[in-house]
This record gives structure tokens, sequence and C-alpha cells, in this order.
């Protein structure tokens, strides 16, 4: 799989949209079994999207969840998933909401990156098409519990799916893209703006340039709109991360 190259997406879709039609099936859902808007859990071979909008931005940094590996300036292996296949296909997007670093990585050191649907802005974020098992094998990975289980919904309304992480706590449901449900993790809990490492800046600057072809600055002044990044960072100085 090594010599498999990830493909990148050559256009970027907005979807507004289908952030909106999610959001209504999260208050359908409150009455139903079904609190995502899916019909029904997955299977382990379905298909589904997986939207990253932070260091898995980077194919390569992505592919340790799926093959294992140690990322470059990360500080943990990953042990790699029941399928190491690579995505089969991947597509820039860009998300109504915006990026937020808070907390503290024990992978990266200083702050993590989440996904504020409720702010004001725009995200950007690349959405790889995986099956249901792998992502339930990187949610397990994110987790730091062992790869082996899928996801599994809650019986009870909801607008998101639990996960068995401290920090990600959240699976939410995005819309469908092309048929196939869309989801990325977050947590849903208040949060306090935190400088990131330098380390997850320079994977992440990596993932802005292969999904949109961005230079670094370019790239600094989309990093330099989320919470968390300044004063701490500035332009000049993340654009010394050169990737």
């Amino acid at each position: 799989m090594d010599g498999e190259a990830m493909t990148v997406a050559d256009e970027t879709e907005t979807i507004p949209t289908l952030v909106g039609a999610a959001l209504e099936d999260r208050r359908t859902a409150r009455s139903s079994k079904d609190p995502c808007g899916v019909n029904g859990t997955p299977a382990r071979d379905d298909l589904v999207w997986y939207v990253a909008y932070a260091s898995n931005l980077s194919a390569g940094r992505l592919r340790c969840y799926l093959q294992g590996g140690r990322p470059p300036g990360a500080r943990r292996t990953y042990e790699g998933g029941r399928d190491p296949s690579p995505p089969t296909r991947d597509v820039a997007l860009a998300l109504p909401g915006r990026l937020v670093f808070a907390g503290r990585s024990r992978v990266w050191g200083g702050a993590m990156a989440f996904y504020d649907a409720s702010a004001e802005g725009k995200i950007l974020a690349r959405g790889y098409l995986i099956t249901f098992g792998q992502l339930s094998d990187l949610v397990s990975q994110e987790a730091r519990q062992p790869v082996g289980h899928d996801l599994a919904p809650i019986q009870h309304a909801g607008r998101s799916w639990p996960t068995p992480s401290s920090v990600y706590e959240a699976l939410v449901h995005l819309g469908h893209r092309d048929s196939q449900p869309m989801f990325c993790l977050t947590s849903q809990r208040p949060l306090e703006p935190a400088p990131p490492s330098a380390a997850y800046l320079r994977v992440i600057l990596v993932g802005l340039r292969e999904a949109f072809g961005w230079t670094t600055p370019e790239s600094a002044d989309y990093l330099l709109e989320a919470r968390g990044v300044s004063p701490r960072w500035s332009r000049a100085r993340i654009s010394a991360l050169t990737p």
C-alpha cells in the first residue's frame, strides 16, 4: 500500500446546504432512534466520508491511522487499522463554522483543533471516502483504545454519536455527499482557546497545501482566524514553519 498515492482534490466544494440539512435532520431525530439522520448503522464495509479539518488534512498523517506509523513531529506511533487500504477518493471542502484550538495534545504538545459548527465563518476540510470499519478504527486510535470494534449509534435521540474518546467525544453527521454520509470528530463541550504547537501547525500546513494548493503565508492567514492561534502566533512565525 505504501506505493499507492492518495488523490488530491482539484476543486473545493462549499456545503452549507448539507450542514443545514444535517442540523434539520438532528431536530427531526429527537423523535426517532436515528440520531444522525442516517437510516440505520452503516455496515463495516459501507463507504462513508471522514471529514478532516486539522492534522488529518495531510494524507500522510491520515495514513498512520490506516496503515500504522508515526507522523513527523508527533510523539506517538499508531498501530493502524484492520483495513490498511487508502481512501477511495478525497475532496476539498469548505464548511460553515470556525476552527478553534483548545486543551493540550499528548501527541503534538500545545492545543488541539476542534470544529465549532455554531460559530460564524468558514472552516476548510478534506473529505476522505473510507469504509465505516476504517472510520471506527480511526476513532478507536484517537481514543487510545484497541481497534476492532465498530462504532454504534446511541439508542436515544441526539445530535451526534458518542465516541470512547475523552477529547473528541462527538462524531457529528454533516449530511451526505454522493449518497454517502459525512462524519467529523469534534467536541461539543465548552472550549477554552489555547495556542497550538509548531509541530501541529506544521502538519496542518502540509494538509492545506495538499488539499487546496495554498502557500504557507496563505495558510497562515487562514489559521490566524482560528481562536487560540493569536497572539502566540503571528503571520511571520507561522510562515517560518514552511514544511
